[in-house]
């Protein structure tokens, strides 16, 4: 790509994580390569799976615990982990060797205080400027907002989640 844009995709509704993975399949289709680090996350969902087995031009990192982290419960190891995926994350827009780049949940890490926003908006700064870099998760902070080209905000008008239910393995993991 000639010149490559930042998408922000925040909001409470579900499908950030989705969309996100949607445009590495749009991306992958076309033969571009893609790195996508997934902050607070080391579950292998039906999605990691797939472009697994599917594509080599796809790489997958996780920096996350086991554990489902909350904002008042926040840890140490959340906090290096955190870190580390955001050292990767800057060698890999900088490397030259993706066209996008994902950074899956780095926004509730940021939110959660496990990184600092001046970080991220380094991040954004030093990638190759042909890179596309998509920021997903809740509680994208306004900050971000000057540096998106994409700006998009999910909210579940209607959705199982409200009523109760539960996530659906094929369908919402």
């Amino acid at each position: 790509m000639e010149k490559g844009y930042v998408h922000i995709i925040t909001g409470d509704g579900p499908g950030k994580t989705t969309s996100a993975f949607g445009i590495a399949a749009r991306a992958l289709g076309r033969g571009l390569r893609v790195c996508v680090i997934q902050f607070l996350k080391k579950k292998i969902s039906g999605e990691i799976l797939f472009f697994r087995k599917c594509s080599k031009n796809i790489v997958i990192k996780q920096f996350g615990t086991a554990s489902f982290v909350r904002k008042a419960i926040v840890g140490p190891e959340d906090i290096k982990l955190a870190n580390r995926g955001l050292d990767y994350a800057k060698k890999q827009v900088m490397s030259g060797k993706f066209d996008i780049v994902i950074l899956d949940e780095i926004n509730v890490a940021l939110y959660f205080g496990l990184l600092k926003v001046d970080d991220v908006i380094s991040l954004i700064n030093l990638r190759a400027k042909n890179v596309e870099l998509i920021l997903t998760g809740r509680n994208a902070p306004q900050e971000l907002f000057d540096y998106a080209d994409y700006f998009i905000k999910i909210e579940a008008l209607k959705h199982p989640f409200v009523r109760g239910e539960t996530a659906r393995k094929g369908i919402e993991f």
